[in-house]
């Protein structure tokens, strides 16, 4: 990941993560149980080696649909063993025969049928099982775990969504100046790398600054578990209540997710992020251009239910994120120089 700064300081420990499918594990939590009843068919797939796009595309065959018409709730790597839900849209036709799809690599965990459609984004959040291997180092990494379970890390887009040496991002600016990109998929990953960009460079700007864990007058404020915000100012100042449910993790700050409309953020807050998207005229016009509005992401990212066990040089990790965070996130303030391939996990 490029030089984002770091919440607890650049790790001391090397290691290796992926050496094997098995060593990253992802299962999704969906939210909600199938209704059971409806034109949309959800199952639950549990995959090695495999990526959504392939899984999806042989739905579709099976189905004898679209592929536009199978969806997923969220896009996972292939270089992993993962557990995640399709949806597949069938109004009035019976239930086709999935099993062909099935083999050493693919298993279908269950499948329901549901009244609504599965977008992408409609899961709670994901169980992660990681195992880092060649583990070598100094320090006391039983405590830089537990600084990671109680503080969380830096909320950070990881480095696939920027592509390969960045080459999304450049597509982006390519495409900002004028080039023509008639894939809808493409258009929409290459905005995406921009935007995430430039939540990054803000999130690490205020790390930086030293100010990643305060308020600061100003500040959009996130509802924990929500995406709900509010600025901190005359309505809602800056006071003992305020600090008081930043202290118990009510509230939360935030950075700008770049677009159309007014910078939400005031005061001291405002001058902060402007001052870290300086310079960023291209891409901050190019988002707003394209129609995408002023949104906001939570600066810190929790590791819930963490736990870890340590034998000689590999290290067993497993914690819970929301959906939309990595846990290469996670990962990067623990080890260095490890090679995280990609962390497809929203």
């Amino acid at each position: 990941m490029n030089n984002w700064h770091y919440l607890h300081g650049q790790p001391d420990y090397r290691g290796r993560l992926k050496a094997a499918p098995e060593d990253f594990i992802v299962r999704e939590d969906l939210g909600f149980e199938p209704g059971g009843e409806g034109e949309h068919i959800l199952l639950h797939v549990r995959k090695r080696g495999q990526n959504t796009q392939w899984v999806a595309r042989e739905l579709a065959r099976l189905a004898g649909v679209a592929q536009r018409d199978v969806t997923w709730a969220g896009l996972k790597d292939r270089h992993a063993v993962t557990e995640q839900w399709f949806g597949v849209h069938l109004p009035g036709k019976d239930m086709p025969d999935f099993s062909p799809l099935e083999n050493d690599d693919v298993q279908i965990l269950a499948i329901a049928r549901h009244h609504k459609k599965l977008k992408t984004g409609a899961l709670r959040g994901n169980w992660f099982e990681l195992r880092i291997t060649g583990l070598e180092g100094e320090g006391d990494l039983d405590a830089r775990l537990a600084a990671i379970a109680a503080r969380g890390v830096p909320n950070y887009y990881g480095d696939q969504r920027f592509g390969r040496d960045y080459g999304n991002l450049e597509q982006a600016r390519a495409m900002f100046g004028g080039r023509r990109i008639k894939d809808r998929n493409k258009r929409s990953l290459f905005l995406s790398s921009a935007r995430s960009y430039l939540f990054n460079l803000a999130a690490s700007h205020r790390l930086v600054a030293g100010l990643g864990e305060q308020l600061l007058d100003g500040d959009c404020v996130m509802l924990a578990g929500s995406q709900s915000f509010f600025t901190l100012g005359e309505d809602n100042p800056l006071d003992e209540v305020m600090l008081a449910r930043f202290a118990t993790g009510d509230i939360r700050p935030s950075a700008p997710l770049w677009g159309r409309g007014r910078l939400p953020s005031q005061e001291a807050a405002a001058e902060l992020e402007l001052a870290a998207l300086a310079g960023q005229d291209e891409l901050c016009a190019g988002l707003e251009a394209n129609g995408l509005k002023q949104e906001r992401r939570a600066l810190l990212l929790k590791p819930e239910r963490m736990d870890w066990q340590r034998q000689e040089q590999v290290l067993r990790l497993s914690f819970w994120l929301p959906a939309g965070s990595y846990a290469t996130s996670v990962v990067r303030e623990l080890i260095k120089d490890s090679e995280f391939d990609e962390d497809i996990s929203e």
